[in-house]
């Protein structure tokens, strides 16, 4: 496996036209607000996207989703014990040998770091990981439109009559822009045994962050990666910090209302000895 050279900070900016990018359960599944009224997309549910286009381009995943499920494993817990080196470290209760291993096996755990603490274990492992993702939020406040639906199918038969229409509430965002902001750490990197070639396995995975995401809430094509700016610090622990890099980003709106990419304003600054990679999205 091969080394973490210097920290990385990235941006990424999504747009957003129809779409529910992510719902609040707590709040009828209605897209994420701030108390401002911002749109909100969680670093959950980033990393989740994250950890599904890697896995689509081959990579080892530990926390997958019950539906992209590749291996057999029903939960994280049968997944670790399927791993006999990380079983054996287990019983030695060797938490440095359990870590290493799972670092080395899955990708998003040497990524984004991991727990692993189950109730059958009389060990529990933290493992941080040196990728770093915030909350998405939206360059101006969001208008999010609602309509009833209503599902008139039988679902079940009963004394051969039909079964009462259901109602329900379906809701999307017109348009939105949305910035995402991440880092990698150099330190951190060097712990789970995080790589350049890793790092850029993350790069691709947030170009294409939308492919194979289709759903009833995001139809293709009402989520679009537009621009991903990545920056390369020159030395291990990065010349500035990430708060100041991400600054380096101005959004501004051109119109009152903008509902394209090209309704906004993009002005890129720079810092000394700090090299950025300004990258389209698929």
């Amino acid at each position: 496996m091969g080394e973490f050279t210097n920290k990385i900070d990235f941006e990424v900016l999504v747009m957003v036209k129809n779409a529910n990018p992510n719902g609040d359960p707590l709040n009828g599944n209605r897209p994420r607000e701030t108390y401002d009224g911002f749109g909100e997309i969680s670093d959950v549910c980033i990393k989740r996207k994250i950890r599904n286009r890697l896995q689509d381009m081959g990579e080892a995943i530990f926390v997958q989703s019950e539906e992209r499920c590749d291996d057999g494993c029903k939960s994280l817990s049968d997944r670790a014990k399927s791993n006999e080196v990380m079983q054996k470290a287990l019983k030695n209760k060797d938490r440095e040998a359990y870590a290493k291993e799972a670092c080395q096996t899955w990708i998003d755990v040497r990524s984004f770091g991991q727990v692993f603490a189950f109730k059958d274990d009389s060990v529990s492992v933290g493992v941080r990981g040196p990728v770093s993702i915030h909350s998405a939020f939206s360059v101006l406040p969001v208008s999010i439109d609602s309509m009833q639906i209503t599902k008139s199918v039988n679902s079940e038969t009963k004394d051969g009559k039909k079964s009462s229409d259901t109602m329900g509430m379906k809701h999307k965002i017109y348009s939105a822009l949305y910035v995402v902001k991440g880092s990698i750490n150099h330190q951190l990197a060097e712990k789970t045994g995080f790589s350049d070639e890793d790092a850029e396995k993350i790069k691709e995975a947030l170009r294409t962050l939308f492919v194979n995401d289709s759903s009833s809430a995001r139809p293709d094509g009402s989520m679009e990666v537009c621009k991903v700016y990545w920056w390369k610090h020159h030395c291990p622990m990065g010349q500035y910090s990430s708060a100041k890099v991400h600054k380096l980003v101005t959004v501004t709106a051109k119109i009152e209302d903008p509902k394209e990419f090209e309704d906004y304003d993009i002005k890129v600054d720079s810092l000394p000895d700090l090299d950025l990679e300004v990258i389209e999205g698929m």
